[in-house]
Order: structure tokens, then sequence, then C-alpha cells
């Protein structure tokens, strides 16, 4: 996950998840989104992917669309609780191979699994929006630093007894580490305070 928002409505927290994504991935470069039907992300994703274009000498730069930029949405049917279908529409740019955000619901249902505060009915809250990002942003790292994944584990001859997979995290598979990270390791790591 590159870019969480917090807002009282779907459409208030597009804006800023679109672009901060744009600012953090691809050095400002054009990427695929895959989204789910809400009108807002093609307003959005529009308007932050455009870069000047000088195309006469005279006047303000064009604004064209960033190179590389795609949109595909996913609409979906329901009766009820129930979903009945589900139509994929490709807005503009490159259709991707997968247009399916099974990945990303997945994470989402992983976070509301794991944070009480994204549970119904609950007593635990997180009003400001600091703790907000702080609680997203520990699940995140949890998720990908902490916690070996089965599907990534890999064979090894050199494991003690009775073990045939080394455990292997996220970040261990994208080369960011050579172990599991533990919750010590984490909490005792120096931070540069860059400004």
């Amino acid at each position: 996950m590159v870019a969480f928002s917090a807002g009282a409505t779907e459409a208030a927290a597009v804006p800023e998840v679109v672009r901060l994504t744009r600012a953090r991935t691809a050095g400002r470069r054009g990427i695929g989104w895959i989204t789910d039907g809400h009108h807002s992300y093609n307003e959005s994703v529009r308007k932050v992917y455009r870069d000047p274009v000088r195309l006469a000498r005279l006047g303000r730069p064009r604004l064209l669309p960033t190179p590389g930029v795609a949109l595909t949405q996913l609409y979906k049917l329901r009766d009820g609780f129930r979903i009945t279908a589900v139509y994929v529409r490709h807005r503009f740019g490159r259709e991707p191979e997968q247009p399916h955000t099974v990945r990303v619901e997945r994470r989402q249902g992983v976070l509301r699994d794991r944070l009480n505060c994204l549970t119904r009915k609950t007593h635990a809250f997180a009003k400001r929006e600091r703790t907000w990002s702080a609680l997203v942003g520990v699940s995140l790292f949890e998720h990908n630093w902490l916690r070996p994944h089965p599907a990534l584990r890999e064979p090894a001859a050199d494991l003690p007894a009775r073990r045939r997979y080394r455990p292997r995290t996220p970040a261990m598979v994208m080369g960011l580490s050579e172990h599991v990270w533990g919750w010590d390791e984490f909490l005792s790591r120096r931070v540069c305070q860059c400004p």
C-alpha cells in the first residue's frame, strides 16, 4: 500500500490518495490504476496526472495526460448483501492484464481484522488523523516486515530438523531485508529525522 487517507466520505479521501500516490511512485510517472466504480477516481486521476507540455512559444504550456497513466474501474452489482455481477470498465490508458482488485480487498480485510478502530460496534476509536495514520502505518509495517507469509516461503536444505521451508516476509522478497524483523528490532531502530 503506497498511500492512504481518512475522510468523511470516499469522495473526500480520493484526491489526497491520488496526490500522495503520484508523489511516491515511479518518479511521478504515470501508473495504472484499478479502482472501484466511484466517480471521484476518474476525476482525480485525470486532474493529478497531467504534465505541462509547451506546444507553442507564447502563453501557458498545455496540460496533457502523463504518459503511462491508466484507469480501470470495477462495478459490483448487488442484490441485498450478495454480489450478483462484476463489470469491468476501462476508462483510459493501457488496459491491464488482471483488472481485479482481490489483493487490495484482501489487504483491507486484514486491516479490518487487525485494527479494532475499523470494526463495527467498537469502543476503540481513532478520532484524530495522527492516531489513524499511526495505526494503519504500524499495521502495514507489521504485515510487510514482521509477519512471514506462507505463500512466500522458500525451500531450504540448511534448516533445523524437520523444517523444509524458510519463512519470508514481503520485505525479504523485495530485497529490503535479509531476515524477519521482530518488534524489539522495530522499536529500537534509530530513524533519521531528515528535514
